[in-house]
């Protein structure tokens, strides 16, 4: 057994952050998916608890459910409204849990509110890691620098959302707890239908003001025409049934973007059994047995046959260190295929923006997946393109989204 692996504890401050999300990013509705899947390539969660008053997020309980968290209910429906409850039972809790399972070694605070600074300092102090989780705009500047590590959601794999323009620098994170916080203008007259006897504050938070009627179990685009809804539809189709037998192409991709999170998480080699651990995590039914394989490490020389991993001798016998090969097989070609259809729709016209522009490639090639080369979204991908000097990539303000060129044989970068 490993013992060296983390044992992590995920506490939410849920309304900061599902405020945070939808007035940031225009009806975006959080999805604790990709925060799930990077802790689960750092190691075990073994607390998972989120508090709000959840008559205000009854969309969002059966997404968290079933990513096996405890909700913590922080009633706000009294004569007086509770002002700072759920963050006072967060703080209460998560040291109370500091002295009760000393075998946690990572406390995951998600919340943007700076308030909680002082509960950092004192988890820190006590020998605790802490990881912070936040929306970026919203995000008080005060709190990443107390946070071992924090982590902003817009910038987790599987999350494709426009950059929002500019930091919240200063401002207290969101969830309307220090005084009423005004809807958006696009959600006043919902939120005046809806609960007209309720509160200002937590009528702002009112599930029936929600801009997304999908099920949050996914995550869904924003009601409005974001710059990433093409892109977001293709990602979905790629995380349908992800490691769970059937589509070979899917244990390709669960396969390269756990391993791409842990090269990142670790900084050092990923073994065999480190990698399989982190594939478990995300995905406890796997069995390299549904792929017809009768060992992961049979599994892992077959990727490596196709050029997709690369092993080398581990420390340890039996348990070889995986990584990509230093020419990713087929990289080069999808990394052309971006480049071509880029300059083809910027002949027809202008420079095509992200928004949509996978669909593009998809329709130039069906099986085109970032995923399969260890990116984490198309986003990255594009990044990547722009760092090898094979395309351009600004934003543009009329277009409220980034726009790509070509970049021609012989330019300099």
């Amino acid at each position: 057994m490993a013992h060296d692996e983390e044992r992590l504890a995920l506490f939410l401050d849920y309304e900061n952050l599902a405020i945070g999300a939808r007035e940031d990013h225009k009806g975006f509705s959080f999805d604790l998916k990709p925060v799930a899947d990077v802790l689960a390539e750092r190691g075990r969660v073994v607390v998972r608890r989120a508090y709000a008053d959840w008559s205000y997020f009854e969309a969002d309980r059966r997404m968290l459910t079933e990513h096996h968290v405890e909700l913590i209910e922080i009633t706000q429906r009294l004569k007086h409204q509770r002002k700072n409850a759920a963050d006072i039972k967060l703080a209460v809790d998560a040291i109370e849990l500091s002295f009760e399972r000393d075998y946690i070694t990572t406390f995951v605070i998600a919340t943007g509110d700076s308030d909680f600074t002082p509960l950092v300092d004192k988890l820190r102090a006590l020998n605790k890691r802490v990881v912070g989780v936040g929306m970026e705009s919203s995000t008080s500047g005060l709190l990443p620098p107390a946070c071992d590590e924090f982590m902003f959601y817009e910038r987790l794999e599987g999350v494709d959302l426009k950059p929002s323009r500019g930091r919240g620098r200063g401002r207290r994170g969101r969830g309307g707890r220090g005084g009423g916080q005004a809807p958006p203008a696009a959600e006043a007259p919902a939120a005046a239908a809806a609960a007209p006897a309720e509160p200002a504050a937590p009528a702002a938070t009112s599930p029936a003001e929600e801009v997304v009627p999908e099920p949050p179990v996914e995550p869904a685009a924003p009601a409005p025409a974001e710059a990433a809804a093409g892109d977001l539809g293709a990602e979905e189709e790629d995380d349908a049934g992800e490691g769970n037998g059937g589509d070979p192409e899917d244990l390709v991709k669960l396969v390269t973007q756990t391993l791409s999170g842990l090269q990142r998480s670790s900084g050092g080699a990923v073994v065999a059994s480190a990698l399989k651990r982190a594939m478990l995590r995300k995905d406890p039914t796997f069995n390299e047995a549904d792929h017809g394989f009768r060992a992961f490490g049979e599994l892992l020389r077959h990727l490596e046959h196709r050029g997709i991993v690369e092993l080398s001798e581990g420390t340890a016998r039996g348990d070889p260190e995986v990584a990509f090969p230093e020419a990713h097989r087929g990289e080069e070609e999808a990394f052309a295929l971006l480049r071509d259809t880029i300059a083809d729709l910027a002949g027809q016209g202008s420079p095509p923006p992200l928004s949509g522009l996978k669909d593009q490639l998809r329709k130039r090639d069906p099986g085109f997946s970032e995923k399969s080369y260890g990116y984490g979204g198309f986003l990255q991908f594009c990044k990547a393109a722009r760092a090898r000097g094979l395309v351009t990539m600004e934003w543009d303000e009329d277009a409220d989204d980034y726009v790509l060129e070509p970049v021609h044989e012989g330019a300099s970068s």
